[in-house]
């Protein structure tokens, strides 16, 4: 979110609110906490009013800080958090008069006192820094202190650290924009938008430079990127309230950096060795029976080409009627038959799933009456008419929820399906009341993780750690740890492979391990040599 207007100006009613000083400072043996007052300290007449900012530091892994500054300390933080591997480590501080040093391994962070700055250096070396209004409370409808109603509309908290000559950004999670992510504006807001928009399905709020850090801004919600945009020399980041919390991440490389990152944020399962063979999909075939199933199997083989798993996607189930699990008999009669004939010819089974469940699904009215989905505030459910009329959400919060959706799943398994293709996850809506209370915004981006985590479980229940892979299509920091996700709705054309492995590089370059796109694209039909070359 762009806040200013040129070098020296706000934009029209915004209000700019950054330390001028640290005026007093807390240290314990893991933490730093500071009074940041935003206004010049020159008297203690001077201390009656103004806005104060609190800046706490600790480390929650060797070479990694983290930096938690907040305006006002009685805000009720809302769930969900992400889940962090951290512990608040030993720190070695040394104040003076002038400068605080805060030391975590190789990496530090310097404070000026007087005027107010922040400088991170690796082994000596500045890696990055922020002063002046780098880090600051913004109001965007600001009358004045009179006028200020204390609440968090219209607030901001941003940073702005600094970009060295030569230094590039990457990350920011599955974007098919631009590799190098400098001169990007990027909102963290996940969005079923295919490959060749600025939308992306999986957004993770993390970036990497060359210089050897990296920065997580660690909120679920929606956390705005300026990245060398709104000032040419800054990597700018903001959130929406009164509080921002983000942790830097040090190392002599960029895969140290990355090490560090999933150290924290969860590392990626190892797929079995037979996810990595050829995947054959009925993709949007809206007509399809045994016989077209197998003939495509058939086809394969009888061209010497390698396949190993066989996906059946949307049409295995009755129009209308995703999701209920349950596979149309009028062109299917007999599943279990099914999958044993294909997993005959040697291969893995996949089948299409998401957990929206439309109104016709035999789901649907079970998991009205035990309070399974999303509500409105009304306390009605939570319904709309896009991709599945009338469809409903289901409330991965609620644990009975959680379980009954893999209930259900299970059922397929127990049949011979070996896996899911985790689809949607992206449209979340944001004034839909949760089980557990959860905040709706937070929990747009965040959703996809307790979708993808309930499946995965299951399948690590039912096939064990070493054979549990999804194909899922949304993610948000964490879901590394539940492989593979594939690049979404693509052109079949030989831009849409090129926007495709810009997003899988920025994905991988955001603490993903692992993969996959569609070879011959999705919309439209390929010509022949897109899928020899892909």
């Amino acid at each position: 979110m762009k806040f200013s207007n040129g070098c020296w100006l706000q934009k029209e009613g915004c209000a700019c609110f950054a330390p001028t000083e640290a005026y007093f400072t807390k240290v314990t043996d893991t933490s730093v906490t500071i009074c940041a007052p935003t206004t010049h300290i020159t008297n203690r007449g001077a201390t009656l009013g103004g806005i104060n900012l609190t800046v706490k530091i600790t480390s929650p892994r060797e070479d990694v800080l983290r930096v938690q500054t907040y305006h006002h300390l009685g805000t009720v933080k809302k769930n969900p958090e992400f889940d962090l591997n951290i512990q608040d480590l030993k720190l070695n501080t040394v104040e003076t008069e002038e400068m605080i040093t805060i030391t975590s391994g190789s990496l530090s962070l310097e404070i000026t006192k007087k005027p107010w700055s922040m400088t991170y250096k690796r082994n000596g070396k500045v890696v990055t820094k922020s002063s002046g209004r780098d880090l600051a409370l913004m109001k965007t409808d600001w009358k004045g202190d009179a006028y200020d109603k204390g609440d968090l509309s219209e607030t901001y908290i941003r940073q702005q650290l600094s970009l060295g000559v030569g230094e590039l950004l990457y990350g920011t999670g599955e974007h098919f924009t631009p590799f190098v992510k400098n001169g990007q504006s990027i909102d963290i807001w996940n969005a079923d938008g295919g490959t060749s928009t600025e939308q992306a399905y999986k957004n993770i709020p993390f970036y990497i430079s060359n210089k050897g850090y990296g920065v997580l801004v660690n909120h679920p919600e929606n956390v705005s990127f300026e990245l060398g945009t709104e000032m040419v020399t800054r990597a700018e980041f903001s959130v929406e309230g009164g509080y921002l919390d983000y942790f830097l991440f040090s190392g002599e490389t960029m895969k140290d950096v990355l090490v560090e990152y999933t150290d924290v944020t969860g590392k990626p399962s190892l797929p079995a060795p037979w996810t990595f063979g050829l995947w054959l999909s009925t993709s949007f075939t809206t007509n399809y029976d045994e016989a077209t199933v197998m003939s495509f199997i058939d086809g394969m083989l009888e061209r010497g080409i390698p396949l190993r798993t066989f996906h059946f996607d949307c049409f295995w189930m009755k129009e209308f009627h995703w999701s209920d699990f349950i596979w149309d008999e009028r062109v299917f009669p007999d599943p279990e038959g099914l999958l044993k004939r294909i997993k005959a010819k040697g291969l893995n089974i996949c089948v299409w799933i998401n957990s929206y469940i439309g109104q016709e699904s035999a789901l649907f009215e079970e998991g009205m009456e035990k309070g399974y989905f999303l509500k409105r505030p009304t306390g009605e459910v939570w319904q709309w008419d896009m991709w599945q009329p009338g469809m409903a959400i289901v409330d991965f919060t609620n644990p009975e929820a959680y379980k009954w959706f893999q209930d259900k799943l299970e059922v397929l398994m127990d049949m011979g399906v070996d896996c899911f293709k985790t689809d949607f996850g992206e449209r979340i809506p944001t004034d839909a009341v949760y089980y557990d209370g959860s905040d709706p915004k937070k929990m747009h981006n965040y959703y996809t993780y307790l979708y993808n985590k309930c499946v995965y479980e299951l399948l690590e229940r039912k096939r064990g750690k070493g054979e549990a892979v999804l194909f899922a299509r949304s993610a948000t920091v964490g879901g590394q740890k539940f492989p593979v996700h594939w690049g979404g709705d693509c052109w079949s054309d030989y831009e849409s492979m090129e926007e495709s492995l810009r997003g899988g590089l920025s994905l991988l370059m955001s603490g993903f391990g692992y993969w996959a796109h569609d070879i011959g694209g999705f919309e439209h039909t390929s010509t022949a040599d897109v899928i020899r070359d892909g």
